[in-house]
């Protein structure tokens, strides 16, 4: 089986458990997933079986959208609710004050992983570190919030929920307590959903139970989408059978000699190949000062 299905991830399960049950599911044992979730997370999962699993290092930087509730006046170790209290605080905030320190985390910021992540330092997970009550410095790392939205906030509980749309590599546990530190309080994340990834959106990711029926149905492969499906952003390029089986070998192809996009390419830009039938066939690179598309991945 070849190809991405949608996962709505339920609660407390992680992604390596995730894709162990679809192995199951599928009988395929080569399948990967397009970043991880919180064991408490729910959301949009994509997984990549078969052959689509050499696919997951090339995919996009595209955006992804979380729904996360948080609560003020309590800081956790871990970042969420799951951890132990290791400060507290009473200043009441309101929602323009709220509002007010959420504006200050839009656009390109910094931001210092948190010890229980999967980050290596010094051949070491971070998480690790954390269980052993270890605490190490951690350089920022540059993301990017394109969006920030309050949609609820009781500010008698002190609880509401944010809508973050965010680039890769962010943490939204970290993003919730340095906003709530720039309000003027502490915070903790009570709750998280990721609404949107890798270009799928929530209302396509179907829940564990779902598989499972389709699974014992015979009909897991309906909801099998495409391996292109996960660069639908990039360009295509038609190639004829004889640039076919020079691709597949590994071999760069002229761009005079190829139907090409009429946007001008930049040096590294990426490209999906098909061949004349319509079967993709990977992707590919540009090289405009060479002239040459040159071989990337095979997908097929």
């Amino acid at each position: 089986m070849n190809g991405v299905i949608i996962l709505d991830k339920p609660p407390d399960f992680t992604s390596f458990d995730a894709v162990q049950v679809m192995r199951g599911l599928t009988h395929e044992k080569k399948i990967g997933h397009t970043g991880t979730l919180d064991p408490m997370a729910t959301g949009v999962l994509p997984l990549l079986l078969g052959r689509a699993a050499k696919a997951a290092e090339l995919l996009p930087d595209t955006e992804k959208e979380y729904r996360a509730g948080f609560r003020l006046g309590e800081r956790r170790d871990t970042g969420d609710i799951t951890g132990a209290v290791v400060e507290t605080d009473s200043a009441p905030v309101s929602e323009k004050e709220l509002k007010a320190a959420m504006k200050g985390f839009l656009g390109e910021i910094g931001q210092i992983p948190p010890m229980y992540s999967a980050v290596s330092i010094g051949g070491k997970r971070l998480y690790t570190l954390a269980r052993k009550g270890i605490e190490v410095e951690r350089k920022p790392r540059r993301i990017t919030i394109s969006r920030l939205e309050l949609l609820e906030y009781d500010r008698e509980k002190r609880e509401g929920v944010l809508l973050a749309v965010c680039s890769k590599g962010t943490y939204i546990r970290v993003l919730l307590e340095d906003i709530a530190r720039a309000a003027g309080s502490c915070g903790t994340m009570t709750s998280l959903r990721r609404t949107r990834a890798c270009g799928f959106s929530e209302t396509e990711a179907l829940p564990l139970e779902e598989l499972k029926k389709r699974a014992e149905g015979g009909s897991l492969g309906s909801v099998l989408r495409s391996t292109e499906s996960l660069f639908e952003e990039y360009p295509a390029v038609t190639v004829t059978p004889a640039q076919a089986v020079r691709f597949c070998n590994g071999g760069s192809l002229s761009m005079n000699r190829l139907k090409m996009p009429r946007t001008a390419l930049q040096e590294g830009d990426r490209l999906c190949v098909y061949e004349a039938g319509g079967r993709f066939l990977g992707l590919a690179k540009a090289d405009p000062r060479q002239g040459e598309l040159l071989f990337l991945k095979l997908l097929c």
